[in-house]
């Protein structure tokens, strides 16, 4: 019994040591518009932490659907130390490592990560949206973490936005009760509120509100083109940066105001509301249960006339964006090419009857542009195809744009890094650039690319942070490459620098642009396979 005691007492002061050692911080206050907060500094990194910074009112009650309010001034210190909760949503792609405080409505949260110190002022500021289809996804995730952004000299801030059935309902009594006269995009409102709030406070934490940049992935993505796009949001910012998607046509593009009001009425209709009070007086758990037994995937991107007039290709097409440096870029391989066989095997049979019924007018063309002549080629050709429809196309698109259509640097990458093998032969890789517990007895197809959402805790420095690769010397030199490039845009509007590959701008008329393709050993080549993104164009009527 003795021995048991003294063991359990020599157990309990290793903890409290170990603990000990891990806390590196003391309290640090800082006063921003609606009061004081006190967050921690890291003595060990030099970094200021501010986790859980409301940036509007709780959109909760009669501020459930309507757009983000001011946050009221508070007495006394309020305490920022820890994430605030994510937004609703589901475990939609079950592979998101959160470390938010729950889920609840009450989400309208941000995180600052500063290096400044008490004199230091006009920091470049990185603000970044996750993605997560809007449907899921939360600002707390360790890939987006921000601390090593920051101990590259920039002020960086994660945010909450709302989502699925809270983020983008819309609604006729919605559209009624708006000043503007129209409804939905609520999340992408919460996105413009947290950058109307960076430009009023990021001075306190040592950040320039003139020297802000906006970045995101997949749906954060998208998320920047539309703040690009939106006369509310575009002279907040001064730099974007997209990682695979934009809002145009196929890729969750924005639909018209009376199409969205309609299928947010059939939504009430089914959920036996016959108005928007009787929605707003059902509670969360209710609207969540009938949110989930709807089976939908959210609700669209709506052109409202107030945050987005137009479609993006109207907008940019006629110099209404926002006039700024952009890269961005996708992944070698975003999307498995099973995908377009509906899980067929690669067979040419297989492949012509895929091609053949998805265009059965241009089929000839098509497999001109995506070649079969082995099975190998067919998986490379239905792997292109189905990440080009999934997502690398729009994000062309926009890229396509914005060097037509502006006289600002625009930047284009490739990730081609292929993921190291993961620690735990139980788990597999998720769609959304997570992990997942593995079916049994099923086996993953080898991935002949980088797939979709692989490159976050590449780009933002945090490989360190995401526990269940088996990172080698090659992904970490990968990283310091892409964050170094990322690092350097924010910083002066374009990526280059001291010992990384020469990257070239685009030119508007180039019809074979430069692409920097982001691997072990990254370097500059020439677009050779834009056609095919031109015969998309015309297919989905985008030109």
């Amino acid at each position: 019994m003795k021995k048991v005691t003294t063991l359990s007492m020599i157990i309990m002061l290793m903890n409290i040591t170990a603990q000990a050692q891990g806390n590196n911080g003391f309290p640090v206050q800082i006063t921003i518009e609606n009061g004081i907060i006190e967050g921690s500094y890291d003595t060990n990194t030099g970094i200021q932490k501010y986790f859980g910074i409301p940036f509007a009112k709780p959109p909760v009650g009669e501020l459930r659907w309507k757009v983000p309010q001011p946050v009221e001034d508070w007495g006394g210190v309020r305490e920022t130390k820890k994430f605030g909760p994510r937004p609703m949503q589901t475990n939609v792609f079950g592979d998101m490592k959160s470390r938010s405080d729950g889920v609840s409505e009450d989400c309208l949260y941000l995180n600052v990560w500063t290096p400044a110190k008490r004199n230091t002022k006009e920091l470049p500021v990185l603000v970044y949206f996750y993605g997560g289809g809007f449907v899921a996804g939360d600002a707390s995730e360790y890939r987006y973490d921000g601390e090593s952004m920051a101990k590259k000299g920039i002020v960086t801030v994660t945010v909450n936005y709302r989502l699925n059935v809270f983020g983008f309902l819309a609604h006729p009594d919605l559209s009624a009760e708006s000043p503007y006269k129209a409804s939905g995009n609520y999340g992408l409102l919460d996105q413009h509120a947290a950058l109307q709030w960076v430009s009023k406070n990021i001075t306190a934490f040592g950040g320039d509100p003139n020297k802000v940049t906006i970045a995101g992935e997949s749906a954060g993505s998208i998320s920047v083109s539309m703040q690009m796009a939106s006369p509310l949001s575009k002279g907040l910012i001064q730099g974007a940066i997209g990682e695979s998607g934009a809002g145009i046509h196929p890729t969750l593009p924005p639909v018209s105001l009376e199409e969205a009001e309609k299928t947010g009425l059939e939504f009430a209709e089914k959920a036996g509301c016959s108005s928007i009070s009787e929605l707003r007086d059902l509670s969360t758990r209710a609207l969540y249960e009938i949110y989930n037994e709807s089976k939908r995937f959210g609700f669209p991107i709506v052109i409202d006339g107030y945050f987005l007039p137009k479609s993006l290709p109207e907008i940019f097409n006629s110099g209404d964006q926002a006039q700024i440096p952009l890269l961005l870029g996708w992944n070698s391989a975003e999307i498995p090419g099973g995908a377009f066989m509906m899980g067929k095997p690669y067979s040419e049979e297989n492949y012509i009857a895929a091609v053949k019924k998805a265009y059965p007018e241009k089929y000839k063309e098509v497999l001109k542009l995506y070649p079969h002549g082995s099975e190998t080629e067919i998986e490379i050709s239905a792997t292109a195809l189905a990440s080009d429809r999934f997502i690398a196309y729009s994000t062309w698109k926009w890229f396509d744009l914005q060097r037509k259509n502006s006289d600002k640097p625009v930047y284009r990458y490739l990730y081609s890094k292929l993921r190291p093998p993961l620690k735990d032969e139980n788990l597999t890789p998720g769609l959304a650039g997570g992990t997942r517990q593995g079916d049994p007895g099923f086996k993953m197809p080898e991935p002949i690319g980088a797939p979709h959402a692989c490159e976050i805790e590449y780009c933002m420095g945090n490989l360190h942070l995401v526990q269940e690769y088996a990172w080698s010397p090659d992904d970490f030199k990968v990283s310091r490459t892409m964050q170094n490039y990322f690092a350097n845009f924010i910083k002066t509007g374009n990526p280059n620098g001291t010992g990384l590959p020469e990257w070239p701008l685009a030119e508007p008329k180039d019809k074979n642009p430069p692409v920097m393709i982001i691997d072990i050993e990254s370097k500059m080549i020439h677009a050779s396979e834009d056609a095919r993104y031109e015969f998309l164009d015309k297919a989905y009527g985008n030109n």
